[in-house]
């Protein structure tokens, strides 16, 4: 299925015959976080630079963490801003690092406890995200992948589309909203 949806980086319109599913109720998103097994949460420097309506979206990562006691991976710098706001990382590693340890289906994830399920990506550089998505789609097919960043991924299996920022603030509202609320 074509999507309309244009990447933050052009040169990525699609390659290939697969592009993200494009989401944008929260519903469907957090409804697709808790029914992961063994969901990673992987936050990524921007997310301590960038802030909605004052609040820095790492917070919103965490808040997301918390809700389902879902394991973060800290990229970068993230670490200690993690660690002050009550979140111990289950690993800290460069991004690349844990796209490598991703790709291997034997690995036994950042808890030891086996390999992941769901991958979910906030904060990390566009350019770097898209091309560690690209690398998730073609050599980690074992593992879906979604970004809660306020840019359209193709390579991800699951992706916001383009939101301004008052968009982006009410979709990750409204998702912890809904991942706190019981499955019925």
């Amino acid at each position: 299925m074509m999507t309309t949806t244009m990447p933050y980086h052009k040169v990525n319109v699609l390659t290939g015959t697969k592009a993200a599913r494009t989401i944008e109720d929260a519903a469907e998103m957090g409804h697709l976080i808790k029914r992961a097994r063994r969901p990673l949460l992987v936050i990524g420097p921007n997310a301590l630079s960038m802030s909605l309506d004052g609040r820095l979206v790492i917070e919103y990562a965490v808040d997301i963490a918390k809700t389902l006691n879902i394991p973060v991976c800290a990229t970068a710098h993230t670490r200690k801003k993690l660690l002050e706001l009550g979140v111990e990382p289950a690993s800290t590693y460069d991004i690349i690092e844990i796209l490598n340890h991703l790709k291997d289906p034997e690995w036994h994830g950042v808890k030891k406890e086996g390999n992941h399920d769901i991958v979910i990506f906030l904060g990390i550089r566009t350019d770097l995200a898209e091309q560690g998505l690209s690398t998730m789609k073609h050599y980690a097919p074992h593992l879906k992948t979604m970004t809660l960043c306020k840019y359209y991924y193709p390579h991800a299996s699951y992706s916001l589309p383009n939101l301004k920022d008052g968009k982006w603030k009410e979709f990750l509202d409204n998702l912890i909203a809904n991942l706190k609320e019981k499955e019925a």
